[in-house]
Protein backbone atom coordinates (compact mmCIF):
# COMPACT_ATOMS: atom_id res chain seq x y z
CA UNK A 1 0.00 0.00 0.00
CA UNK A 2 1.31 3.27 -0.88
CA UNK A 3 1.94 5.35 2.28
CA UNK A 4 1.10 9.08 2.62
CA UNK A 5 4.84 10.38 2.25
CA UNK A 6 5.52 8.59 -0.79
CA UNK A 7 2.08 10.36 -2.40
CA UNK A 8 3.84 13.60 -1.62
CA UNK A 9 7.23 12.81 -2.48
CA UNK A 10 5.74 11.84 -6.06
CA UNK A 11 3.09 14.68 -6.35
CA UNK A 12 6.34 17.13 -5.76
CA UNK A 13 7.92 16.24 -9.02
CA UNK A 14 4.75 16.03 -11.09
CA UNK A 15 4.20 19.65 -9.62
CA UNK A 16 7.87 20.71 -10.17
CA UNK A 17 7.48 19.13 -14.04
CA UNK A 18 4.71 21.28 -14.76
CA UNK A 19 5.56 24.39 -13.10
CA UNK A 20 9.12 23.89 -14.92
CA UNK A 21 7.35 24.60 -18.63
CA UNK A 22 6.80 20.20 -19.25
CA UNK A 23 2.69 19.98 -19.34
CA UNK A 24 2.18 16.80 -21.18
CA UNK A 25 1.44 13.76 -18.91
CA UNK A 26 2.51 11.41 -20.81
CA UNK A 27 6.21 13.25 -21.12
CA UNK A 28 6.22 13.56 -17.47
CA UNK A 29 5.86 10.05 -16.63
CA UNK A 30 8.40 9.22 -19.27
CA UNK A 31 11.05 11.85 -18.32
CA UNK A 32 10.53 10.60 -14.84
CA UNK A 33 10.72 6.91 -15.81
CA UNK A 34 14.37 7.79 -17.54
CA UNK A 35 15.65 9.00 -14.38
CA UNK A 36 14.31 6.18 -12.65
CA UNK A 37 15.81 3.84 -14.78
CA UNK A 38 19.19 5.91 -14.67
CA UNK A 39 19.40 6.03 -10.74
CA UNK A 40 18.55 1.82 -10.80
CA UNK A 41 21.43 1.50 -13.51
CA UNK A 42 23.87 2.91 -10.60
CA UNK A 43 22.22 1.18 -7.89
CA UNK A 44 22.86 -2.42 -9.82
CA UNK A 45 26.19 -1.59 -10.63
CA UNK A 46 27.51 -0.68 -6.93
CA UNK A 47 25.37 -4.35 -5.81
CA UNK A 48 27.01 -6.06 -8.17
CA UNK A 49 30.28 -4.34 -7.69
CA UNK A 50 29.88 -5.79 -4.12
CA UNK A 51 28.90 -8.95 -4.30
CA UNK A 52 32.31 -8.80 -6.77
CA UNK A 53 34.24 -7.90 -3.93
CA UNK A 54 32.90 -9.99 -1.21
CA UNK A 55 33.76 -12.98 -3.83
CA UNK A 56 37.10 -11.72 -5.11
CA UNK A 57 36.39 -11.96 -8.48
CA UNK A 58 35.76 -9.28 -12.00
CA UNK A 59 32.62 -7.67 -12.39
CA UNK A 60 30.64 -8.81 -14.82
CA UNK A 61 27.95 -7.31 -17.21
CA UNK A 62 30.19 -3.43 -16.65
CA UNK A 63 27.32 -1.08 -17.28
CA UNK A 64 29.59 2.25 -15.98
CA UNK A 65 33.50 1.74 -16.77
CA UNK A 66 36.08 3.68 -14.36
CA UNK A 67 36.30 6.40 -17.26
CA UNK A 68 32.02 6.93 -16.99
CA UNK A 69 31.90 7.46 -13.06
CA UNK A 70 30.86 11.04 -13.87
CA UNK A 71 27.90 10.14 -15.22
CA UNK A 72 26.90 7.44 -12.82
CA UNK A 73 23.93 8.81 -10.44
CA UNK A 74 25.94 8.64 -7.43
CA UNK A 75 27.94 11.16 -9.03
CA UNK A 76 25.96 13.48 -10.72
CA UNK A 77 23.65 14.15 -8.03
CA UNK A 78 26.35 16.29 -6.17
CA UNK A 79 26.77 18.77 -9.14
CA UNK A 80 25.39 22.26 -9.49
CA UNK A 81 22.76 22.66 -12.03
CA UNK A 82 24.37 23.68 -14.91
CA UNK A 83 27.52 21.09 -14.83
CA UNK A 84 24.68 18.09 -14.06
CA UNK A 85 22.65 19.58 -17.16
CA UNK A 86 25.98 19.55 -19.54
CA UNK A 87 26.76 15.83 -18.51
CA UNK A 88 23.24 15.32 -19.87
CA UNK A 89 23.04 17.38 -22.84
CA UNK A 90 26.35 18.74 -24.07
CA UNK A 91 28.84 16.15 -23.34
CA UNK A 92 33.10 16.37 -23.45
CA UNK A 93 33.78 15.58 -27.23
CA UNK A 94 34.54 12.00 -27.30
CA UNK A 95 32.27 11.06 -24.38
CA UNK A 96 28.38 9.89 -24.16
CA UNK A 97 26.14 11.96 -22.19
CA UNK A 98 24.46 10.40 -19.20
CA UNK A 99 21.31 10.23 -21.35
CA UNK A 100 22.84 8.82 -24.94
CA UNK A 101 24.66 6.10 -22.35
CA UNK A 102 21.75 5.15 -20.93
CA UNK A 103 20.20 4.47 -24.43
CA UNK A 104 23.02 2.28 -25.19
CA UNK A 105 23.74 -0.02 -22.19
CA UNK A 106 21.93 -2.88 -24.00
CA UNK A 107 20.63 -6.51 -22.09
CA UNK A 108 22.97 -5.13 -18.85
CA UNK A 109 20.13 -2.94 -18.31
CA UNK A 110 17.20 -5.44 -18.44
CA UNK A 111 14.25 -5.15 -20.66
CA UNK A 112 13.46 -1.45 -20.56
CA UNK A 113 16.90 -0.37 -22.58
CA UNK A 114 16.16 -2.58 -24.91
CA UNK A 115 12.99 0.26 -26.03
CA UNK A 116 15.17 3.22 -25.43
CA UNK A 117 16.09 3.83 -29.28
CA UNK A 118 14.10 6.93 -29.93
CA UNK A 119 13.83 8.66 -26.60
CA UNK A 120 14.42 11.83 -26.37
CA UNK A 121 15.53 14.09 -23.45
CA UNK A 122 13.03 16.62 -22.67
CA UNK A 123 13.63 18.49 -19.36
CA UNK A 124 13.97 21.85 -20.53
CA UNK A 125 16.70 23.36 -17.98
CA UNK A 126 19.16 22.83 -15.20
CA UNK A 127 17.08 24.10 -12.30
CA UNK A 128 14.35 21.83 -12.97
CA UNK A 129 16.45 18.86 -14.16
CA UNK A 130 18.80 19.69 -10.74
CA UNK A 131 14.94 19.82 -8.66
CA UNK A 132 13.89 16.59 -9.84
CA UNK A 133 17.31 14.54 -9.51
CA UNK A 134 17.28 15.77 -5.97
CA UNK A 135 13.81 14.52 -5.20
CA UNK A 136 14.01 11.70 -7.11
CA UNK A 137 17.05 10.48 -4.90
CA UNK A 138 14.84 10.68 -1.58
CA UNK A 139 12.44 8.74 -2.68
CA UNK A 140 13.48 5.14 -1.04
CA UNK A 141 12.78 2.43 -3.13
CA UNK A 142 14.60 -0.28 -1.06
CA UNK A 143 11.89 -3.13 -1.94
CA UNK A 144 9.79 -4.32 -4.95
CA UNK A 145 6.50 -3.57 -3.21
CA UNK A 146 7.38 0.16 -2.52
CA UNK A 147 9.17 0.33 -6.25
CA UNK A 148 5.35 -0.82 -7.56
CA UNK A 149 3.04 0.95 -5.76
CA UNK A 150 5.23 4.12 -6.72
CA UNK A 151 4.60 3.38 -9.84
CA UNK A 152 1.11 2.88 -10.03
CA UNK A 153 0.66 6.09 -8.27
CA UNK A 154 2.01 8.22 -10.66
CA UNK A 155 0.52 6.29 -13.79
CA UNK A 156 -2.96 6.96 -11.88
CA UNK A 157 -1.95 10.69 -12.18
CA UNK A 158 -2.64 10.64 -15.72
CA UNK A 159 -5.22 13.51 -16.85
CA UNK A 160 -5.40 12.24 -20.57
CA UNK A 161 -6.44 9.26 -19.98
CA UNK A 162 -9.75 9.94 -22.19
CA UNK A 163 -7.37 9.92 -25.17
CA UNK A 164 -4.64 7.90 -24.12
CA UNK A 165 -6.85 3.83 -23.67
CA UNK A 166 -3.90 2.50 -22.20
CA UNK A 167 -4.65 3.96 -19.07
CA UNK A 168 -8.09 3.35 -18.40
CA UNK A 169 -8.69 0.11 -17.65
CA UNK A 170 -9.25 0.63 -13.54
CA UNK A 171 -7.22 -1.41 -11.14
CA UNK A 172 -9.62 -3.15 -9.47
CA UNK A 173 -10.96 -4.26 -12.15
CA UNK A 174 -7.72 -5.52 -13.90
CA UNK A 175 -7.48 -7.54 -10.43
CA UNK A 176 -11.10 -8.69 -10.75
CA UNK A 177 -10.08 -10.54 -14.34
CA UNK A 178 -7.04 -12.13 -12.58
CA UNK A 179 -8.06 -13.33 -9.71
CA UNK A 180 -11.24 -14.71 -11.88
CA UNK A 181 -8.77 -16.62 -14.15
CA UNK A 182 -6.84 -18.43 -11.17
CA UNK A 183 -3.47 -18.12 -13.03
CA UNK A 184 -1.10 -21.19 -12.84
CA UNK A 185 2.53 -22.59 -12.44
CA UNK A 186 2.92 -23.40 -15.77
CA UNK A 187 0.96 -20.35 -17.38
CA UNK A 188 2.26 -18.11 -20.68
CA UNK A 189 0.29 -14.89 -19.84
CA UNK A 190 -0.06 -12.44 -23.02
CA UNK A 191 -1.71 -9.16 -23.32
CA UNK A 192 -1.61 -8.17 -27.05
CA UNK A 193 -2.44 -4.37 -26.78
CA UNK A 194 -0.51 -4.10 -23.14
CA UNK A 195 -0.41 -0.13 -23.04
CA UNK A 196 1.56 0.42 -19.14
CA UNK A 197 1.43 -3.69 -18.87
CA UNK A 198 -1.53 -3.60 -16.00
CA UNK A 199 -2.60 -6.76 -16.72
CA UNK A 200 0.62 -8.25 -16.79
CA UNK A 201 1.81 -6.90 -13.27
CA UNK A 202 -1.26 -7.42 -12.01
CA UNK A 203 -0.78 -10.91 -13.14
CA UNK A 204 2.33 -11.43 -11.61
CA UNK A 205 0.92 -9.57 -8.14
CA UNK A 206 -1.42 -12.33 -7.76
CA UNK A 207 1.45 -14.92 -7.67
CA UNK A 208 3.49 -13.46 -5.36
CA UNK A 209 0.01 -12.86 -2.86
CA UNK A 210 -1.26 -15.71 -3.62
CA UNK A 211 1.79 -18.52 -4.39
CA UNK A 212 4.52 -16.86 -2.86
CA UNK A 213 6.11 -20.48 -1.80
CA UNK A 214 6.57 -20.94 -5.78
CA UNK A 215 9.14 -18.59 -5.83
CA UNK A 216 11.67 -21.06 -3.73
CA UNK A 217 11.64 -23.39 -6.94
CA UNK A 218 14.31 -22.27 -9.68
CA UNK A 219 12.13 -23.31 -12.48
CA UNK A 220 8.99 -21.21 -11.55
CA UNK A 221 11.22 -18.32 -10.67
CA UNK A 222 12.91 -18.90 -14.17
CA UNK A 223 9.60 -19.31 -15.94
CA UNK A 224 8.08 -16.17 -14.07
CA UNK A 225 11.09 -13.92 -14.85
CA UNK A 226 11.51 -14.75 -18.47
CA UNK A 227 8.58 -16.78 -19.83
CA UNK A 228 5.47 -16.14 -18.46
CA UNK A 229 4.75 -12.61 -19.49
CA UNK A 230 4.22 -11.06 -23.04
CA UNK A 231 2.73 -7.79 -23.90
CA UNK A 232 2.38 -6.36 -27.63
CA UNK A 233 2.53 -2.37 -28.17
CA UNK A 234 3.40 -0.19 -30.94
CA UNK A 235 3.62 2.79 -28.93
CA UNK A 236 7.42 2.82 -28.15
CA UNK A 237 6.59 5.48 -25.48
CA UNK A 238 4.27 2.80 -23.88
CA UNK A 239 6.56 0.10 -24.72
CA UNK A 240 9.21 2.11 -22.37
CA UNK A 241 6.35 2.83 -19.62
CA UNK A 242 5.11 -0.80 -19.67
CA UNK A 243 9.13 -2.32 -19.64
CA UNK A 244 9.48 0.06 -16.22
CA UNK A 245 6.47 -1.15 -14.81
CA UNK A 246 6.86 -4.93 -14.84
CA UNK A 247 10.54 -4.23 -13.99
CA UNK A 248 9.60 -2.09 -10.59
CA UNK A 249 6.93 -5.00 -9.60
CA UNK A 250 9.93 -7.52 -9.87
CA UNK A 251 9.29 -8.83 -13.50
CA UNK A 252 12.76 -8.79 -14.61
CA UNK A 253 12.63 -9.94 -18.52
CA UNK A 254 9.51 -9.81 -19.63
CA UNK A 255 9.14 -10.84 -23.48
CA UNK A 256 7.65 -6.98 -25.33
CA UNK A 257 6.69 -7.12 -28.70
CA UNK A 258 7.00 -3.64 -30.50
CA UNK A 259 4.42 -4.29 -33.10
CA UNK A 260 0.57 -3.97 -33.88
CA UNK A 261 -1.16 -6.65 -33.03
CA UNK A 262 -3.64 -6.53 -36.12
CA UNK A 263 -1.02 -6.21 -38.64
CA UNK A 264 0.61 -8.64 -40.68
CA UNK A 265 4.12 -7.98 -39.00
CA UNK A 266 2.18 -10.02 -35.93
CA UNK A 267 1.01 -12.88 -38.39
CA UNK A 268 3.60 -15.57 -36.81
CA UNK A 269 2.44 -15.54 -33.28
CA UNK A 270 0.06 -18.07 -33.33
CA UNK A 271 -1.07 -20.82 -30.49
CA UNK A 272 1.19 -19.37 -28.24
CA UNK A 273 -0.15 -18.64 -25.00
CA UNK A 274 -2.60 -20.42 -22.38
CA UNK A 275 -4.18 -17.19 -21.31
CA UNK A 276 -5.16 -13.74 -22.66
CA UNK A 277 -5.97 -10.70 -20.61
CA UNK A 278 -6.39 -7.60 -22.10
CA UNK A 279 -8.92 -4.41 -22.36
CA UNK A 280 -7.79 -3.54 -26.56
CA UNK A 281 -8.83 -0.40 -28.05
CA UNK A 282 -12.84 0.42 -28.56
CA UNK A 283 -14.36 2.36 -31.40
CA UNK A 284 -11.19 2.00 -33.81
CA UNK A 285 -11.45 1.42 -37.67
CA UNK A 286 -8.83 -0.19 -39.98
CA UNK A 287 -8.68 -0.83 -43.80
CA UNK A 288 -9.00 -4.59 -44.64
CA UNK A 289 -5.37 -3.96 -46.37
CA UNK A 290 -3.88 -3.23 -43.13
CA UNK A 291 -5.45 -6.29 -41.56
CA UNK A 292 -3.25 -9.83 -40.94
CA UNK A 293 -5.67 -11.88 -43.04
CA UNK A 294 -6.41 -14.91 -40.94
CA UNK A 295 -8.11 -12.67 -38.93
CA UNK A 296 -10.85 -11.59 -41.68
CA UNK A 297 -11.36 -15.37 -42.28
CA UNK A 298 -12.76 -15.43 -38.82
CA UNK A 299 -14.32 -12.16 -38.97
CA UNK A 300 -14.71 -9.70 -41.68
CA UNK A 301 -14.94 -6.37 -40.61
CA UNK A 302 -12.67 -3.25 -39.79
CA UNK A 303 -13.71 -2.50 -36.22
CA UNK A 304 -10.61 -3.17 -33.97
CA UNK A 305 -12.45 -5.02 -30.86
CA UNK A 306 -14.19 -7.52 -32.91
CA UNK A 307 -10.88 -8.38 -35.17
CA UNK A 308 -8.78 -8.55 -31.53
CA UNK A 309 -11.30 -10.89 -30.45
CA UNK A 310 -10.64 -12.96 -33.58
CA UNK A 311 -6.69 -11.81 -33.23
CA UNK A 312 -6.83 -13.55 -29.22
CA UNK A 313 -8.68 -17.17 -30.61
CA UNK A 314 -5.45 -17.38 -33.12
CA UNK A 315 -3.21 -16.50 -29.89
CA UNK A 316 -4.42 -19.09 -27.71
CA UNK A 317 -3.16 -22.55 -27.09
CA UNK A 318 -6.13 -25.10 -27.15
CA UNK A 319 -7.30 -25.25 -24.33
CA UNK A 320 -6.42 -21.69 -23.42
CA UNK A 321 -8.79 -18.81 -21.80
CA UNK A 322 -9.54 -15.62 -22.54
CA UNK A 323 -11.13 -13.06 -19.85
CA UNK A 324 -11.18 -9.51 -22.39
CA UNK A 325 -13.17 -5.89 -22.09
CA UNK A 326 -15.38 -5.26 -24.70
CA UNK A 327 -17.84 -2.58 -25.17
CA UNK A 328 -21.39 -3.70 -24.92
CA UNK A 329 -22.37 -3.36 -28.66
CA UNK A 330 -20.17 -6.44 -29.22
CA UNK A 331 -23.03 -8.40 -27.52
CA UNK A 332 -25.60 -7.53 -29.43
CA UNK A 333 -24.60 -6.06 -32.70
CA UNK A 334 -26.90 -6.61 -35.58
CA UNK A 335 -24.23 -6.78 -38.40
CA UNK A 336 -23.25 -9.71 -40.14
CA UNK A 337 -19.31 -9.37 -38.13
CA UNK A 338 -20.59 -9.17 -34.97
CA UNK A 339 -23.08 -11.95 -35.23
CA UNK A 340 -20.34 -13.86 -36.96
CA UNK A 341 -17.94 -13.29 -33.74
CA UNK A 342 -19.99 -13.97 -30.95
CA UNK A 343 -21.20 -17.35 -33.28
CA UNK A 344 -17.66 -18.42 -33.69
CA UNK A 345 -16.83 -18.09 -29.97
CA UNK A 346 -20.12 -19.86 -28.78
CA UNK A 347 -20.30 -22.41 -31.22
CA UNK A 348 -16.91 -23.61 -32.03
CA UNK A 349 -15.14 -22.72 -28.88
CA UNK A 350 -16.73 -22.62 -25.01
CA UNK A 351 -17.90 -19.24 -23.72
CA UNK A 352 -17.85 -19.45 -20.25
CA UNK A 353 -19.15 -16.19 -18.67
CA UNK A 354 -20.42 -12.63 -19.96
CA UNK A 355 -20.19 -10.13 -16.72
CA UNK A 356 -22.38 -7.03 -17.40
CA UNK A 357 -20.52 -3.74 -15.85
CA UNK A 358 -22.22 -0.67 -15.50
CA UNK A 359 -21.56 2.24 -17.40
CA UNK A 360 -20.02 4.26 -14.52
CA UNK A 361 -16.72 1.89 -14.20
CA UNK A 362 -14.97 4.08 -16.78
CA UNK A 363 -15.58 7.29 -15.20
CA UNK A 364 -14.30 10.32 -15.57
CA UNK A 365 -13.09 9.35 -18.81
CA UNK A 366 -15.48 7.57 -20.50
CA UNK A 367 -19.55 6.78 -19.73
CA UNK A 368 -19.41 4.07 -22.30
CA UNK A 369 -20.82 0.52 -21.40
CA UNK A 370 -18.58 -2.68 -20.86
CA UNK A 371 -18.84 -6.50 -20.46
CA UNK A 372 -15.96 -8.74 -19.56
CA UNK A 373 -16.12 -11.82 -21.70
CA UNK A 374 -14.94 -15.44 -20.16
CA UNK A 375 -13.94 -17.95 -23.03
CA UNK A 376 -11.77 -21.10 -24.02
CA UNK A 377 -10.27 -21.67 -27.05
CA UNK A 378 -11.04 -25.67 -27.89
CA UNK A 379 -11.83 -26.25 -31.70
CA UNK A 380 -14.40 -28.14 -31.12
CA UNK A 381 -17.41 -26.63 -29.12
CA UNK A 382 -18.37 -27.20 -25.63
CA UNK A 383 -20.24 -24.10 -25.08
CA UNK A 384 -23.34 -25.61 -22.83
CA UNK A 385 -24.30 -22.98 -20.30
CA UNK A 386 -23.13 -19.37 -20.03
CA UNK A 387 -23.10 -17.85 -17.04
CA UNK A 388 -24.18 -14.01 -16.91
CA UNK A 389 -23.78 -11.73 -14.00
CA UNK A 390 -25.53 -8.28 -13.66
CA UNK A 391 -22.78 -5.99 -11.89
CA UNK A 392 -24.61 -3.25 -10.05
CA UNK A 393 -21.87 -1.80 -7.93
CA UNK A 394 -17.89 -2.18 -8.23
CA UNK A 395 -16.83 -0.69 -4.85
CA UNK A 396 -16.93 3.07 -6.27
CA UNK A 397 -19.66 5.57 -6.59
CA UNK A 398 -20.39 5.67 -10.64
CA UNK A 399 -19.95 9.22 -10.92
CA UNK A 400 -17.03 11.45 -12.47
CA UNK A 401 -15.79 11.37 -8.96
CA UNK A 402 -15.54 7.64 -8.07
CA UNK A 403 -15.15 7.90 -4.93
CA UNK A 404 -14.77 4.66 -2.13
CA UNK A 405 -18.28 3.09 -1.47
CA UNK A 406 -19.64 0.15 0.50
CA UNK A 407 -21.90 -1.34 -2.53
CA UNK A 408 -19.71 -3.76 -4.30
CA UNK A 409 -20.52 -6.53 -6.26
CA UNK A 410 -16.74 -8.25 -7.39
CA UNK A 411 -16.38 -10.09 -4.42
CA UNK A 412 -19.74 -12.10 -4.81
CA UNK A 413 -18.60 -12.17 -8.66
CA UNK A 414 -15.47 -14.07 -7.77
CA UNK A 415 -16.95 -16.05 -5.65
CA UNK A 416 -19.85 -17.38 -7.63
CA UNK A 417 -17.60 -17.77 -10.89
CA UNK A 418 -15.06 -20.29 -9.42
CA UNK A 419 -18.17 -22.27 -7.88
CA UNK A 420 -19.39 -22.47 -11.32
CA UNK A 421 -16.15 -23.46 -12.83
CA UNK A 422 -15.82 -25.99 -10.26
CA UNK A 423 -19.16 -27.48 -11.72
CA UNK A 424 -22.57 -27.43 -10.04
CA UNK A 425 -24.33 -30.01 -8.98
CA UNK A 426 -28.10 -30.87 -10.81
CA UNK A 427 -29.87 -28.76 -8.02
CA UNK A 428 -27.54 -26.06 -8.15
CA UNK A 429 -27.75 -25.41 -12.19
CA UNK A 430 -31.63 -25.94 -12.02
CA UNK A 431 -31.60 -23.28 -9.64
CA UNK A 432 -29.20 -20.77 -11.50
CA UNK A 433 -30.97 -21.76 -14.42
CA UNK A 434 -34.53 -19.91 -13.45
CA UNK A 435 -33.10 -17.22 -11.71
CA UNK A 436 -33.04 -14.54 -13.98
CA UNK A 437 -34.74 -12.29 -11.72
CA UNK A 438 -31.11 -12.13 -10.02
CA UNK A 439 -28.14 -10.89 -11.03
CA UNK A 440 -26.65 -14.32 -11.33
CA UNK A 441 -28.24 -17.19 -13.64
CA UNK A 442 -27.33 -19.56 -16.40
CA UNK A 443 -28.82 -19.38 -19.99
CA UNK A 444 -28.80 -22.18 -22.09
CA UNK A 445 -26.75 -22.66 -25.21
CA UNK A 446 -30.00 -23.07 -27.78
CA UNK A 447 -31.56 -19.81 -26.33
CA UNK A 448 -28.02 -17.97 -27.43
CA UNK A 449 -28.61 -19.28 -30.33
CA UNK A 450 -32.21 -19.07 -30.97
CA UNK A 451 -31.42 -15.41 -30.25
CA UNK A 452 -28.91 -15.17 -33.21
CA UNK A 453 -26.60 -15.38 -31.36
CA UNK A 454 -27.04 -12.42 -28.44
CA UNK A 455 -25.13 -11.96 -25.55
CA UNK A 456 -26.97 -8.59 -23.84
CA UNK A 457 -27.91 -9.48 -20.67
CA UNK A 458 -31.05 -7.30 -21.13
CA UNK A 459 -32.32 -9.91 -23.44
CA UNK A 460 -32.33 -12.82 -21.40
CA UNK A 461 -32.73 -11.25 -17.98
CA UNK A 462 -36.32 -11.34 -16.31
CA UNK A 463 -37.56 -8.07 -14.79
CA UNK A 464 -39.78 -7.74 -12.08
CA UNK A 465 -42.26 -4.84 -11.90
CA UNK A 466 -43.66 -4.45 -8.49
CA UNK A 467 -47.72 -2.95 -8.99
CA UNK A 468 -48.14 0.36 -7.53
CA UNK A 469 -51.54 1.15 -6.09
CA UNK A 470 -52.76 4.77 -6.17
CA UNK A 471 -56.17 6.47 -4.59
CA UNK A 472 -59.18 7.14 -6.44
CA UNK A 473 -58.63 10.87 -8.17
CA UNK A 474 -62.12 11.84 -5.65
CA UNK A 475 -60.22 10.94 -2.81
CA UNK A 476 -57.00 12.84 -3.90
CA UNK A 477 -59.29 15.92 -4.12
CA UNK A 478 -60.79 15.02 -0.91
CA UNK A 479 -57.65 15.56 0.63
CA UNK A 480 -56.56 18.71 -1.15
CA UNK A 481 -59.49 20.36 0.17
CA UNK A 482 -58.87 19.21 3.48
CA UNK A 483 -55.14 20.82 3.28
CA UNK A 484 -56.57 23.67 1.55
CA UNK A 485 -59.29 23.96 4.91
CA UNK A 486 -55.81 23.17 7.83
CA UNK A 487 -54.00 26.20 5.76
CA UNK A 488 -56.79 28.84 5.83
CA UNK A 489 -57.16 27.90 9.13
CA UNK A 490 -53.57 28.20 10.32
CA UNK A 491 -53.51 31.54 8.80
CA UNK A 492 -56.65 32.60 10.69
CA UNK A 493 -54.83 32.03 14.05
CA UNK A 494 -51.66 33.90 12.79
CA UNK A 495 -53.43 36.82 12.03
CA UNK A 496 -55.11 36.67 15.46
CA UNK A 497 -51.86 36.17 17.16
CA UNK A 498 -50.87 39.43 15.20
CA UNK A 499 -53.75 41.22 16.20
CA UNK A 500 -53.50 40.80 19.81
Amino acid sequence: MITGELKSQVDKIWEAFWTGGVSNPLTVIEQFTFLLFIRRLDEKQRLDEKKANIAGIPLRNVIFTEAQSQIRWNSFKHKDAESMFALFTTPQEGELSVFDHMKQVGEAGGVFAEYMKGATFMIPTPRLLDMVVQMVDKIKMDDRDTKGDLYEYLLSKIATAGTNGQFRTPRHIIKMMVDMAQPHKEETICDPSCGSAGFLVAAGEYFQQNHADWFHERDFREHFNSHMFSGIEFDPTMLRIGAMNLQLHGIETPTLIGKDSLSESNADIREAYSLILANPPFKGSLDYDAVEGSLLQTVKTKKTELLFLALMLRMLKTGGRCAVIIPDGVLFGSSKAHKQIRQEIIENHKLDAVISMPSGVFKPYAGVSTAVLFFTKTNSGGTDKVWFYDMKADGYTLDDKRTESKENDIPNIIAQYHKVSAGLNQAETEELSKARTQQAFLVPFNEIKSNDWDLSINRYKEIVYEEVQYDAPKDLINDIKDLDQQRAEALKVLEGLLNE
